[in-house]
């Protein structure tokens, strides 16, 4: 028992960044544990029972404001992370991790240190799906995703605050630009539906954005590049299930649930064919 109190102080006292100890929820895991064991608490168990003999909640303005807040945190996130280092001078072969002070290290520090911020923020979606008794989105998918996200993002900001990894968080807040956009306009109400035929495409992005994040981890593991070796398979094993997940997702909401529409259409077309000839 000893030694692992002791490992666990040198691990998070003396192998983290050192610029970003003292940054908020960063220090200790501990406020995040809390955290996501109440999320998933309530969002699988005590919200639905709450809510269970209760009307749904009317927060149509309020998930306006928290989509458009969303858009405008992942589109400067992304801005942040292009300019402090992967539109200019990162490589994408291999980006150690520059644990000085200097500008731009400092720079990328802040952005993944908000990003991790946002990851927090984003279990308002499934705090909002309760509320307005969505429970059916309350997939395992849906819950892990949210639940391990603010963990990446913890990590990044403890101990990899800048470097090769941080491509993820600049491919994710691409992707949730375009997917925040669509609650935004989802979230408006129905009238808003004919404009909103892509939706299955933000599923194909999710698929895109872990495959890139699979292929430029997995190269660290053959290049020599002095990146934490860990860090790689957490990040090759984590694109590799969220693949499998959304994979499944996708094959299961566009392609088996459209091709049993399709069936049914078929069906009730020839029924009423039928019916209309016995006439």
């Amino acid at each position: 028992m000893t030694g692992i109190v002791e490992w666990y102080k040198d691990l998070m006292y003396n192998r983290c960044a050192p610029m970003t100890q003292d940054w908020f929820l960063v220090s200790e895991i501990g406020p995040l544990l809390i955290i996501l064991v109440s999320y998933v608490y309530f969002s699988t168990s005590a919200g639905p029972r709450y809510m269970k003999d209760r009307k749904p909640y009317e927060l149509r303005n309020l998930m306006i404001l928290h989509n458009f807040i969303q858009v405008l945190i992942s589109g400067y996130l992304f801005y942040e992370g292009l300019m402090a280092g992967w539109l200019f001078d990162y490589d994408l072969y291999c980006q150690p991790v520059d644990y000085s002070d200097n500008p731009q290290a400092m720079r990328m520090a802040r952005a993944v240190h908000l990003y991790y911020m946002s990851k927090l923020i984003e279990l308002l979606d499934t705090v909002f799906f309760v509320l307005r008794k969505k429970n059916r989105q309350i997939s395992t998918l849906h819950v892990y995703h949210h639940t391990l996200m603010p963990v990446c993002g913890w990590i990044g900001a403890k101990f990899l605050p800048n470097g090769h990894g941080t491509l993820l968080g600049v491919i994710n807040c691409f992707i949730h630009v375009i997917m925040y956009t669509y609650y935004m306009l989802s979230s408006i109400g129905p009238q808003m539906n004919k404009y909103l035929w892509w939706k299955r495409y933000l599923t194909t992005l999710q698929l895109v954005q872990f495959s890139i994040i699979f292929f430029h981890s997995i190269q660290l593991f053959f290049n020599g590049c002095n990146y934490p070796k860990l860090i790689a398979v957490l990040l090759t094993l984590n694109s590799t299930i969220f693949i499998y997940m959304f994979g499944a997702f996708y094959l299961q909401t566009y392609i088996k649930d459209e091709k049993r529409k399709a069936d049914e259409r078929s069906t009730a077309m020839r029924n009423d064919a039928r019916n209309k000839k016995a006439e």
